[in-house]
């Protein structure tokens, strides 16, 4: 049975980050399974840069052209990716026509706006439970996540959408192209405060640390952390390359649901080192290929003893193929 599905998202390109990655990834499988899928993306319409993330850009005026977008495509299935101008937009039209949604939990967004503008942590959660209340099933990424939600009121149903990291393009290379001295603490992502790079570029820890991604924090912690080694925005081979040449993957985020980078690292060969928090303890579900430790010194001391052979074979359990069948699983007819 071949279906038509809506995907709603206010996260897609150019931003490079694991909730585009997974919608990418995700929608493209569906069509290759022959669904047709309708994306309705900022690209689509008139926007502006995000406060204080202008590289995130938010659509403007949105609601009647998506109407008339989803009037004409007719959908068997719709779901609502994101919280921002287009999710809130196309919840609206799901309402007024009695029209069943699904939704999915991709970020602590209640936590980021905090960090950003200080807005009380308690009316970001009171947003995002008017936002999901409709939706018939909620996607979250990780049992620990599906916890947190219910303990701060969510009453939908909540089922599992995962991750899923590509096999053929992150594996094992050649180290030598890093001539820094070893060992090479890694991150690779977004340059901001939700990051929390302080914590890991503050660690007084041997060899060299490196930095692969772009963000409106990048300029501020080269300067007052000059002894790391800031890439720059990387991706295809060459961001491949340089994440499989590190020793040690450290991830100091707080503040992430899963973290698809971290399947990325391990894909590559490389252990992590990480806070015990969501997102890590549930990808990092053996100690065999990765260290979770309050102490992040400590995780990264004892993370760089870890074989790579089991980092690359623990990977190798996640696939974009069973990721994409949770999710078209999840779905629910958009005819109540």
């Amino acid at each position: 049975m071949t279906l038509k599905i809506a995907f709603i998202t206010d996260a897609w390109h150019p931003q490079i980050n694991g909730v585009v990655t997974t919608i990418h990834n995700t929608c493209s499988s569906l069509e290759q399974s022959g669904h047709q899928i309708k994306m309705i993306t900022p690209d689509q319409f008139l926007t502006i840069p995000c406060p204080s993330y202008p590289s995130i850009r938010l659509a403007l005026f949105c609601y009647g052209k998506l109407s008339k977008q989803l009037d004409e495509f007719k959908p068997e299935r719709i779901h609502i990716a994101t919280e921002g101008p287009l999710g809130v937009a196309a919840r609206k039209y799901c309402l007024k026509h009695n029209l069943a949604f699904t939704t999915s939990f991709h970020t602590l967004f209640a936590e980021y706006v905090n960090l950003r503008f200080k807005v009380p942590v308690s009316w970001g959660y009171g947003f995002l439970r008017w936002f999901h209340g409709p939706a018939k099933k909620v996607m979250v990424a990780t049992s620990s996540l599906e916890k947190d939600l219910i303990a701060k009121g969510f009453k939908n149903s909540l089922v599992r959408w995962s991750r899923g990291v590509n096999l053929d393009f992150y594996y094992p290379r050649d180290k030598s192209f890093i001539t820094q001295p070893r060992p090479i603490s890694m991150f690779v992502g977004r340059v901001a405060i939700e990051k929390n790079l302080e914590a890991f570029l503050s660690l007084d820890i041997p060899g060299t640390k490196f930095i692969v991604g772009d963000g409106p924090q990048l300029n501020e912690l080269k300067a007052r952390f000059p002894e790391a080694v800031f890439v720059g925005f990387l991706s295809g081979e060459p961001l491949a390359q340089h994440l499989a040449a590190a020793d040690v993957f450290v991830f100091p985020s707080r503040t992430d649901t899963f973290g698809i980078v971290l399947l990325d690292a391990l894909a590559s060969g490389i252990p992590v080192a990480a806070y015990p928090v969501t997102g890590p303890i549930d990808v990092i579900t053996s100690d065999m290929v990765g260290k979770l430790d309050e102490d992040l010194q400590k995780a990264v001391h004892d993370a760089l003893e870890l074989n790579s052979e089991d980092c690359r074979n623990f990977a190798v359990q996640y696939s974009w193929a069973n990721c994409t069948e949770q999710f078209f699983n999840n779905l629910v007819p958009a005819v109540k």
